[in-house]
């Protein structure tokens, strides 16, 4: 899409803004506002994927081209479907923008990092759909279980330098805090605690039996 295209459909939608602004404010209209820019959000944002879709040096259009997409159907959600969007809305709008940066490595492998803000979404996006779920519980762990495991899966995706290993290292460091952080707060660290040393009392009788057969 050329420039001129693109700031043409600009203007377009700012005087659509515009007067669905004014008409909001006088009263008319009220009972299709909200579908209005619902479908306003929704077609800026389709704009934008286009733009990715058309030109594949425009990845950067594919997050707010996600992101408008998403708040689109956030209104739409909460005109039509309150409690749904009430109870999702952060969920749904997190997880759209982490779809688009695992969009961007799909299309292109080299744009390998694109994995990490992705699953980063990924992961805040469960955090706030639970948290709608189980109020007042603490989700600490799963926020560092859902990085650890972003790194594992950036460890096994192929990349233009080949599989990168050295993922694994954050990986199990999150994934051990996050589950250290989800037995404290479900208290039971102790008892995890005393697993873990049995499991290494177990791992050295091991590696000495092994050193005298």
């Amino acid at each position: 899409m050329r420039r001129f295209d693109v700031r043409t459909i600009g203007g377009i939608l700012l005087i659509v803004f515009g007067i669905l602004l004014l008409l909001q404010n006088l009263g008319i209209l009220m009972g299709v506002v909200a579908l209005i820019w619902a479908l306003i959000f929704a077609g800026g944002g389709a704009i934008l994927v286009y733009m990715f879709l058309t030109n594949r040096a425009n990845w950067w259009a594919i997050i707010p081209g996600f992101a408008l997409l998403s708040i689109g159907a956030l209104i739409a959600l909460d005109e039509f479907w309150p409690q749904v969007g009430n109870a999702l809305g952060g969920a749904i709008f997190l997880g759209g923008i982490g779809l688009a940066f695992w969009v961007i490595y799909l299309f292109n492998r080299e744009h390998w990092w694109a994995i990490i803000p992705g699953g980063a979404m990924f992961t805040l996006a469960a955090v706030a759909g639970l948290e709608s779920v189980f109020e007042g519980a603490e989700l600490g762990g799963v926020f560092f279980v859902g990085l650890g495991l972003t790194f594992a899966l950036l460890s096994l995706v192929p990349a233009p330098q080949g599989r990168m290993k050295w993922a694994l290292i954050p990986a199990v460091v999150m994934v051990v805090m996050g589950v250290l952080i989800a037995a404290a707060a479900a208290g039971g660290l102790a008892l995890l605690g005393g697993i873990a040393l049995i499991l290494a009392g177990l791992y050295a009788l091991f590696r000495i039996f092994v050193h005298r057969i």
